[in-house]
Parts: C-alpha cells; sequence; structure tokens
C-alpha cells in the first residue's frame, strides 16, 4: 500500500498549488457534452477540473481523446451585449513564455450568442493586431457562446458562457501548456482574466505568453495515459511485485 501510494503520488507535480496554475484532469464525461454554449443540465461539466477568479470567472476544464475542453461562465456580467460579449483563451502550446506570441501559440475567441468563435495564430508582424493573425478554424473546433440560466451551478442569473473544444491537433498533446482566459463586457468595455494581474495595454489587447498562467495535467494522462488505466498499470506491477515476493519467502520456508 505504501509503495502504491508513492507511485500515485509521483505522478502529481507539486506546482498545482501555484497560484497562476491552472488544473486539467482527464474525463470521458466530456463525450456526453451538449454542445450548445451553456450548462444544458446541472451535472453537464461536473466532472471537470475547476478554476476560478472569486465568484466573477469559473473555469472548467478536461480533456478526452483527441480534443480539450473548456468552459467559462462568466457570472458577474449581467448585461448580454449579443455579439459584442466574448471570452478568448490561448494556449502557448510549448510553454516557452516568449515576449511575442509565436506560431505556436493559439488563441480562440467566442461571442455571445454565436455558434462559430475565431482562430488567432501567433507569429503575426502588427503590434495592433497582438502580433497575431486570424487564420481558418479547424473543421473540428466547436466554439460557442450563450447565456446561462436555471442550470448554471453557480448562478440562475442569465449571464454569458463559452463552451470551447479544441483539437489536440491543432495545439498538440502536452502536461503543461501556457495558459490565458480574459472574459470582455462590452457595455463596461472592461476585462475580466486569468492571470487576474495581468495588466492590459487596451481592451483588444492580448498581452504576450510571458505573463500567461500554466495550464498543468495533474494525472499526466494528457499527453500519456488516461488516469484510469494508469492507476490498472500501477496495480497490476504492485500485485506482480507482491506476488514474487510471497514466492520468495516460500521458497525459502521450504528450503529450510
Amino acid at each position: 500500500m505504501v509503495l502504491l501510494f508513492f507511485l500515485l503520488f509521483s505522478f502529481f507535480p507539486t506546482s498545482f498549488a501555484e497560484k497562476n496554475s491552472a488544473m486539467i484532469t482527464f474525463s470521458d464525461q466530456m463525450k456526453n457534452i451538449n454542445f450548445d454554449g451553456k450548462w444544458t443540465s446541472y451535472y453537464e461539466w461536473k466532472e471537470s477540473s475547476l478554476n476560478e477568479i472569486g465568484e466573477s470567472l469559473k473555469i472548467r476544464s478536461a480533456h478526452y481523446e483527441n480534443f480539450v475542453y473548456i468552459f467559462v461562465d462568466v457570472l458577474h456580467d449581467s448585461s448580454l451585449d449579443i455579439g459584442s460579449d466574448r471570452t478568448t483563451i490561448c494556449f502557448d502550446t510549448s510553454n516557452n513564455k516568449s515576449k511575442i506570441p509565436d506560431s505556436d501559440d493559439y488563441c480562440f475567441i467566442g461571442v455571445l450568442e454565436r455558434e462559430s468563435g475565431f482562430t488567432l495564430q501567433g507569429g503575426g508582424s502588427f503590434a495592433t493586431k497582438s502580433f497575431f493573425n486570424t487564420i481558418p478554424n479547424h473543421d473540428d473546433l466547436i466554439v460557442i457562446g450563450a447565456v446561462s440560466d436555471q442550470n448554471d451551478r453557480y448562478s440562475k442569473q442569465p449571464h454569458p458562457s463559452y463552451e470551447f473544444k479544441i483539437p489536440t491537433d491543432l495545439i498538440g498533446r502536452s502536461d503543461h501548456y501556457g495558459f490565458y482566459v480574459e472574459s470582455f463586457d462590452a457595455k463596461s468595455g472592461n476585462s475580466i482574466s486569468w492571470p487576474s494581474q495581468i495588466t492590459k495595454k487596451s481592451p483588444i489587447d492580448i498581452p504576450g505568453p510571458q505573463y500567461w498562467g500554466d495550464m498543468i495535467s495533474i494525472d499526466k494522462s494528457l499527453p500519456e495515459f488516461p488516469l484510469p488505466f494508469l492507476i490498472f498499470t500501477i496495480l497490476l506491477f504492485t500485485v506482480i511485485i507482491m506476488s514474487r515476493k510471497m514466492n520468495y519467502r516460500g521458497l525459502r520456508i521450504n528450503n529450510h
């Protein structure tokens, strides 16, 4: 049992407690998500990691098969500016914390009450566009913005929410991405972001990856194996080791 605990613990990095680290975990329940941009049922996103900025922003994250799933719940915004409120999530796929976005940095933008979003890729030439270029959406990308209400786990008052289904074909498979989230309220002209201490030059500015936080696969399952399979493998090796020790002890007793 001690050996099993040690082996399990070794797969969980200590950085999970850091202030600017968002967690992501494996969840086969993601196959049941109804992509309509909001909490379709109270339990829909329950089997996912929760990261939050107080009572303003709730970020749920999980991965399953060849996709990363993100849900952003914007609880503080009650103005509902359709077509103008938006949420942006970004991935630094190599997590090199570059000052200026490069070609392995991607952002995805969801717009309130729109069933398709936008994809940005770093490596652009213009500071006015935060050095990002708009590129065609991946065929399997889903980005939807909607209004969450009575089925929401955190607030029944209508507010914007956004669902993202992002192919790992685009962002790669990693247990440690650079990660950034920003939600823009068109009525006030203000944004709230994660990490929360980032200062933006303007509402349309996306800060460079050096300021982003980290998204960590705490069970190391995103680039490797789902956690249930990992646990099964560890248990199997533990049983084999214990069996061999018992057989060895039995042979010693019989020889004496």
